[in-house]
């Protein structure tokens, strides 16, 4: 038994020294030049070539999987730095667009204003009061004023917004357009065909009727209605509304026409109050009355 013992302890030590001295071997046999080559070495080579080649082709693998993998990491940390930059400019895009349309509508209302003769009041919409379909019923403006009374016209860019409702300190109340207690004298911008808007306080959409409208004028869809300037508080030539249906009568009977405000209600950002009286005092259009409108002449 000890002389096996012994037998293993020598085979262990020669294995290792063996595969030791293989690499050694084959790189001084592979150093050699070819001229110098004897046939034990070509043997070697033989036996080597394939070891070789194996190695380098794992090498290659190892490395080309640590150049893939190195590739990808830079790749997502461009990829986050890329999409951190992209959502940084589109917030960038998206603000200068917001601002761009804040001046735009701003330019609107100053034009607006140098337009309008009389003393005018500047305020922002900061509430409104939605009923159950999410239509606008009331606005807030954030500008108080001693000036600033009821019935008083309100005015957009777009057209006629209403006319002012009540007054609480810096708080001020519009009765819209659309609304079943608002009215106005207005003339067709194409035909000078006289009538008398008035809000139906419809819930469901925004549509005004036009009364006093005689079958024999000429009115069509598509129609513009600006005020005429009767009763002095809305200067002339605002627009109101749009025709949207017409339906006709027989001679001596009143046309029955629907219109829609020239004014997005829902996205109404920016008004104007007139706060100049009417010069004799008279003829308050857009007063929450039962008054009918006088006839045309």
């Amino acid at each position: 038994m000890f002389a096996v013992s012994s037998f293993k302890r020598y085979r262990d030590v020669g294995i290792v020294i063996l595969l030791l001295a293989l690499p050694f071997f084959f790189l001084r046999t592979n150093m050699k030049k070819p001229e110098n080559l004897n046939a034990m070495d070509r043997a070697v080579l033989r036996v080597s070539a394939p070891v070789e080649f194996g190695a380098s082709s794992l090498a290659r693998g190892v490395s080309n999987m640590w150049d893939s993998y190195v590739y990808l990491v830079d790749v997502k940390s461009d990829n986050e730095r890329l999409s951190y930059e992209n959502a940084r400019l589109r917030e960038t895009v998206h603000r200068l667009e917001q601002t761009q349309v804040e001046n735009q509508e701003l330019r609107r209302l100053l034009q607006l204003r140098e337009g309008i003769p009389g003393d005018l009041v500047s305020a922002q919409v900061v509430a409104k009061d939605f009923n159950a379909f999410f239509r606008v019923t009331r606005v807030v403006l954030d500008r108080g004023s001693r000036n600033v009374r009821p019935h008083m016209p309100v005015v957009a860019p777009d057209g006629v917004v209403g006319s002012v409702l009540r007054v609480a300190g810096d708080a001020v109340d519009v009765q819209l357009a659309a609304d079943a207690g608002f009215g106005l004298d207005v003339v067709n911008e194409r035909t000078r065909a006289r009538g008398y808007v008035r809000g139906t306080g419809d819930p469901s959409r925004y549509f005004c009727k036009v009364e006093t409208v005689d079958s024999a004028d000429d009115v069509e869809v598509g129609d513009l209605l600006v005020t005429s300037g009767k009763g002095h508080w809305f200067p002339k030539g605002l627009p109101v509304a749009k025709v949207t249906k017409v339906t006709k009568r027989e001679t001596g009977r009143d046309q029955e026409i629907e219109t829609t405000p020239t004014v997005n209600f829902s996205r109404l950002d920016s008004v104007l109050i007139l706060v100049t009286p009417p010069p004799d005092g008279e003829g308050q259009e857009g007063k929450d009355s039962k008054d009918k409108p006088k006839p045309k002449p």
